[in-house]
C-alpha cells in the first residue's frame, strides 16, 4: 500500500485534509467544538477508505492479473481469502488511525476517555462490514468497472453519514444515511467519542450490513474474469 500513491490518497492524505479543512471552516455548523465532531468523522472515511476502497481496487485487480485464480487452486477458498483481507485490513488501519488521531491531537482534539473501547468495538464492526462489501464488488465486476464504482461509492459513502452526522443531512436523506454501513460507522464513532455511549443501533445495522454482504460474497466471488 505505502507504494501505491492512490491507496496512500485515499486511505490517509485526504482524510488528513478533509480532517484540516473542516477544522478551520466555519461551515456548517458543527458547534463550538468543530474538532470534537470531525475527528470521529474522518477516523471513520479513513475506516471506509482501507475496508473497502483499497481492497475493492486490489482485489478487483488482483483478480485480473491471475493472483486470484493462482490462489484458487490452493485450499484457501473464499472464507479464507475474505478471513485474510479482513485480517491485513486491521493491520494497515492500525497505522493510518494512528496517524490520524495523532494529528487530531495535535489540532485540539480530546475524546471521550470512556468512548475509546465502544468506539474500538465499532471500527471492528465497520471495517468487517466493508471489506465484505469490497469483496462483493470486487468478486463480481471487471477491474476497470472496480475501480470506477469503489471510487464513486466513496464520494457517496462520504456524503452519507461518514464524515458529518447523519443529523445535517436533509431528513429523508439522513434517514437512509441512517440505514447505511456509512451513516452507522459515522454515527456509532461519534456516539462512542463525543458522549462516550454504546452505539448499539449503529453495531446492529454494521452486523447486518457485514453478514449478508459476506454471505453474498463468499458465494459469488469469483476467482477469475
Amino acid at each position: 500500500m505505502l507504494r501505491n500513491g492512490e491507496q496512500v490518497l485515499v486511505a490517509v492524505i485526504l482524510p488528513a485534509m478533509a480532517m484540516i479543512g473542516l477544522t478551520l471552516a466555519g461551515v456548517p455548523d458543527l458547534g463550538a467544538r468543530r474538532i470534537d465532531v470531525v475527528v470521529p468523522g474522518v477516523l471513520a472515511l479513513a475506516v471506509a477508505s482501507t475496508a473497502f476502497t483499497s481492497q475493492a481496487i486490489a482485489t478487483a485487480f488482483d483478480r485480473r492479473n491471475g493472483v486470484l485464480r493462482l490462489l484458487g487452486t490452493t485450499p484457501l477458498g473464499r472464507d479464507g481469502l475474505l478471513g485474510g483481507k479482513i485480517i491485513a485490513t486491521a493491520a494497515v488501519l492500525t497505522v493510518h488511525l494512528v496517524v490520524l488521531s495523532v494529528l487530531g491531537v495535535a489540532l485540539g482534539w480530546r475524546p471521550e476517555a470512556s468512548g475509546v473501547i465502544p468506539a474500538l468495538i465499532g471500527i471492528l464492526l465497520g471495517a468487517i462490514s466493508f471489506v465484505c462489501l469490497a469483496m462483493l464488488v470486487a468478486g463480481r465486476l471487471r477491474a476497470e468497472a472496480v475501480l470506477a464504482v469503489a471510487n464513486l461509492l466513496w464520494v457517496v459513502f462520504l456524503g452519507l453519514g461518514l464524515l458529518l452526522p447523519t443529523s445535517t443531512a436533509p431528513a429523508g436523506v439522513g434517514a437512509v444515511a441512517r440505514l447505511l454501513p456509512s451513516g452507522a460507522l459515522g454515527d456509532a464513532m461519534r456516539a462512542a467519542l463525543i458522549h462516550g455511549t454504546w452505539p448499539i443501533r449503529e453495531w446492529s445495522i454494521l452486523l447486518a450490513w457485514a453478514v449478508v454482504s459476506g454471505v453474498l460474497a463468499t458465494r459469488i466471488f469469483r476467482w477469475s474474469d
